[in-house]
């Protein structure tokens, strides 16, 4: 293999498959990324078996080839280069390559990439697609809510619903749980469901830029891989088998008080209140005051041996307001959720100490949060 390209390329390039390469690996060739070449591209390749990205960008290509190189490794040296032409040539055995870019020179040992696991291929299946902000925006709004810990596999994961014209984005975690609705770029003759891995769809979201061309992504029938095309980026992901909790009846259908506070207010007053409630079990307290026009939100949190902070902000409320008027969260999910609401009004809908609180951002319809309570003595 024999290739010259650009110091930035390359440097940009290494950065979106590095997304992919796995950091921890029984298999030391997953450390690594592909290199290759294709119709006068250079194509490279991470993966981490989950996940597989691939992007192509514009080089000369003298001689074809490939070859595996330690991604860190590679990443790193091609960042301290000068922005200029980078030479590439692989040994005959493939398993070292030299880069050379003005004065500067190295030989890396590579690996057989023979031994590099084979990307899935995507040939047929559902597809659709969606606007890429709608897309990023759907991302940041669920899949915070998704399971970290593999205790329950299928909660790391978002399911995605799939019907004509319309998708929704579903994640929980046991604690909490997001449903974003939206519309898809073109309309489908079709319905399907699938479960993709909560990290997948992140990576997803972070590769989105400012085109404005439609994100297209594709499921096997299988429903085994589903292949996204950002661009010139191509991302592999496997789906999760199991079955999904029916979130739809995790959603209150009533409430006995409906809130409308200011974004910002609320989010400020649940971050003050959060800083005792970090030696207080995590514990906020929220309880609707007064009536009528001067009804507000009381936000409040304690710390046993430290002490305690309370906040009221304005508020209208809607709904009989008495002692049963108040709900507490665990702060970390209720200050999760309002970050990524972004500005304007929020919508607090309560039925008592005991019930789920849901919030919905006036700006975002489609976008529903529940958040189970936290039992505490008032």
């Amino acid at each position: 293999m024999k290739i010259s390209c650009l110091q930035q390329n390359l440097s940009r390039g290494l950065a979106i498959v590095g997304r992919a390469v796995a950091t921890r690996s029984n298999l030391p060739v997953l450390q690594n990324v592909k290199i290759s070449t294709q119709n006068d591209m250079l194509v490279l390749t991470g993966t981490n078996l989950d996940i597989a990205i691939t992007t192509k960008i514009g080089a000369q290509i003298e001689e074809e080839g490939e070859i595996t190189i330690p991604a860190r490794l590679l990443t790193d040296f091609v960042n301290t280069l000068p922005d200029d032409r980078i030479d590439i040539e692989s040994s005959a055995d493939l398993m070292s390559v030299t880069l050379k870019c003005l004065r500067f020179e190295a030989n890396i040992n590579g690996t057989d990439p023979s031994e590099f696991p084979p990307i899935p291929t995507v040939d047929e299946g559902s597809t659709i697609k969606i606007d890429p902000q709608i897309l990023k925006e759907t991302v940041d709004y669920v899949a915070f809510a998704a399971a970290t810990e593999d205790s329950r596999p299928v909660l790391t994961g978002i399911k995605i619903e799939v019907n004509n014209d319309d998708f929704t984005f579903a994640a929980a975690d046991g604690f909490r749980l997001a449903v974003y609705q939206g519309k898809l770029s073109d309309s489908i003759d079709d319905n399907f469901e699938f479960i993709i891995p909560a990290r997948s769809m992140q990576e997803i979201g972070r590769l989105i830029g400012t085109d404005s061309s439609p994100v297209e992504f594709t499921v096997t029938p299988a429903g085994t891989h589903a292949l996204f095309n950002i661009g010139n980026v191509e991302i592999v992901s496997q789906l999760m088998p199991g079955s999904f909790p029916n979130y739809r009846s995790l959603i209150p259908e009533n409430y006995k008080n409906q809130v409308l506070a200011d974004l910002s207010d609320f989010t400020n007053a649940v971050k003050t209140a959060s800083i005792f409630a970090r030696d207080g079990s995590g514990i906020v307290r929220i309880q609707i005051v007064g009536n009528g026009e001067s009804a507000g939100l009381s936000i409040s949190s304690r710390a046993e041996e430290l002490g305690e902070n309370q906040g009221e902000i304005d508020a209208r409320v809607e709904g009989e307001i008495d002692e049963e008027s108040r709900i507490a969260f665990n702060n970390k999910y209720l200050a999760d959720v309002l970050d990524v609401l972004g500005d304007g009004e929020v919508v607090f809908e309560m039925t008592g100490a005991s019930s789920p609180g849901v919030l919905r951002s006036i700006s975002k319809p489609g976008y529903t949060h529940v958040v189970m309570p936290m039992f505490v003595q008032w």
